[in-house]
């Protein structure tokens, strides 16, 4: 009792040390990732930050573009995550590296949606989403790619809209419909898409597949046949997506497609090495005004290294990495990420960090040193 009473009397270190301990309580629940959708132990917030630096070097036809080159934040990220109850999560993604305004912030929003799972194979979401189109180099995020696609540089991913998933009881496979704004989408006139979505792992396979319908003007849409294929062997992985596009039967018939493949090899603990090479081909009959221009046929290929110092397997929460891309065709989009001629040169650092997980963990060791001194 007067052990008990003498911690008591050594405020405030002892009301302090309970606070402690209250939030660390709170924060235990952050350890669990609310991706997992129906869990039994609720997961209320999950906080996550993500950044990275790059020095480049951009060229056309080896002169140098200074405006496009030197230091620069290409990514400064805010994620929430968070288990509201056993069936409803939501998920937010926030980029603060190019906000000047209230109209900025909302448009680098790239996601803040609701889902409710009525069960574990069903699945309901609304909000600002990912637009369902298939292909490992869309579903990657933005802050692990070091070039892409010139498709990829233009389509407007990010819009308002509603799905539902089912997955299979071995979850393996799930399917997914969507309906949302049309990545078409003008301010004088609302334009829809409709997405239907097969992602599915087997074996050293997984497949992002997906059949898309954009209307991109009154009566009109673009029609996408997206065949995304991995396949992982130990530690080497590639990756090869095929696009199709068209406005009519006839386009589809490889008219306006888009080839992206990656081979990727982690040749030791920490370092992964690959090669990467896209190409983007829009003929002379598809409409313009859409994210590929006509008569576009441009290459782009090149490679790089990445190094994990906390290891490549394990963790990846801190990443260094050198890459480079030359360009090879014709972008008749003369604002095109990529033109003839055209060089990339990037090197530069990510860092990761789970905020809830780093409190918790200062939390713990203030509570053991308080608790030796007791």
């Amino acid at each position: 009792m007067k052990k008990t009473f003498t911690r008591l009397m050594a405020a405030p270190s002892a009301a302090i040390t309970k606070m402690l301990c209250v939030v660390a309580v709170l924060l235990g629940c952050g350890s669990v990732s609310a991706q997992q959708g129906y869990d039994e132990c609720n997961e209320l917030f999950k906080l996550g930050v993500e950044a990275r630096f790059d020095y480049l070097n951009e060229a056309l036809n080896g002169d140098k573009i200074d405006a496009a080159s030197g230091f620069k934040v290409r990514y400064f990220n805010l994620r929430i995550d968070g288990q509201i109850t056993q069936k409803f999560t939501y998920s937010w993604r926030q980029r603060f590296n190019r906000v000047n305004s209230l109209s900025d912030f909302a448009h680098n929003t790239d996601w803040l949606h609701l889902t409710y799972r009525p069960t574990k194979n069903w699945a309901i979401s609304a909000g600002k989403q990912v637009v369902m189109i298939g292909g490992w180099e869309y579903d990657r995020a933005p802050i692990d790619l070091y070039f892409c696609s010139e498709y990829w540089n233009n389509v407007a991913c990010y819009q308002l809209g509603a799905s539902v998933a089912f997955t299979t009881n071995k979850g393996n496979d799930t399917l997914t419909f969507q309906f949302c704004q049309s990545p078409y989408d003008s301010r004088e006139t609302d334009y829809y898409a409709y997405n239907l979505y097969w992602s599915g792992s087997h074996g050293c396979y997984t497949a992002l597949h997906s059949l898309n319908f954009s209307q991109y003007a009154p009566g009109k849409y673009d029609a996408y046949v997206v065949l995304g294929n991995q396949f992982k062997f130990g530690d080497a992985k590639l990756q090869i997506d095929l696009m199709n596009r068209g406005v009519s039967a006839k386009e589809l018939l490889f008219e306006n497609f888009s080839i992206m493949g990656e081979f990727s090899y982690l040749v030791a603990e920490r370092v992964n090495i690959f090669a990467k090479a896209t190409y983007d081909k829009v003929g002379s009959g598809y409409p313009a005004g859409l994210f590929l221009y006509p008569g576009t046929e441009m290459t782009r290929v090149g490679g790089g290294v990445e190094y994990y110092p906390l290891g490549g397997r394990g963790n990846r929460d801190i990443r260094l990495h050198a890459a480079y891309a030359y360009n090879i065709g014709n972008n008749t989009n003369p604002a095109g990420t990529a033109l003839d001629g055209g060089s990339y040169l990037t090197v530069g650092l990510t860092w990761r960090i789970d905020m809830m997980s780093a409190a918790q963990k200062l939390i713990n060791k203030i509570i053991d040193k308080r608790e030796a001194k007791m």
